[in-house]
């Protein structure tokens, strides 16, 4: 059995490690944290494909380094990341659950109550590392839909599993 997954991404070149998921499945490990050149370039092209939005969102953690590429190459002001666990700077919290196919458990994905006013009537872009079962994506939508804004897009580097079929 390979141990690694050879994948091209924006003319970036990279082996991701295999990792099981049970006896017969596996997914390759796919993590942009900490490679800034493929962050960069994948930020670019899905810059060239995008929608027209006011505002990024995208979940803690691993989407957070391609949302910041693309809100500084788009010269935004300002992105949101919907954290994994409240913060004591943030008030009246939006909450929602998620169940991800790379977390053991249910986890919850928070946004302060002042960037849900800020959304609020605006275009948003979510942005997500990758795509496996849809999971994140529903839960960061529910938080966009309780802000009174409008989902103008979704986007993500990779589309595993279901997702490469599904009609997102």
């Amino acid at each position: 059995m390979k141990e690694f997954y050879p994948i091209t991404i924006a003319g970036v070149k990279r082996e991701l490690k295999l990792c099981p998921l049970n006896e017969k499945l596996y997914i390759g490990a796919f993590v942009i944290i900490g490679d800034p050149e493929l962050t960069e370039k994948a930020a670019e092209a899905l810059l060239k494909k995008a929608p027209e939005y006011d505002y990024i969102l995208s979940a803690e953690s691993k989407g957070i380094p391609l949302a910041h590429e693309m809100a500084r190459q788009n010269k935004d002001a300002k992105y949101v990341v919907a954290r994994k666990s409240t913060k004591l700077y943030m008030s009246d919290v939006l909450d929602v659950e998620v169940n991800s196919i790379t977390t053991a458990r249910t986890q919850h994905l928070y946004i302060d109550g002042a960037d849900a006013k800020m959304m609020c009537g605006k275009r948003v872009l979510i942005v997500d590392d990758v795509i496996s079962t849809g999971e994140s994506l529903k839960s960061l939508e529910a938080l966009v839909n309780a802000t009174g804004a409008e989902i103008v897009g979704r986007m993500a580097i990779l589309a595993e599993g279901e997702a490469l079929t599904a009609t997102i």
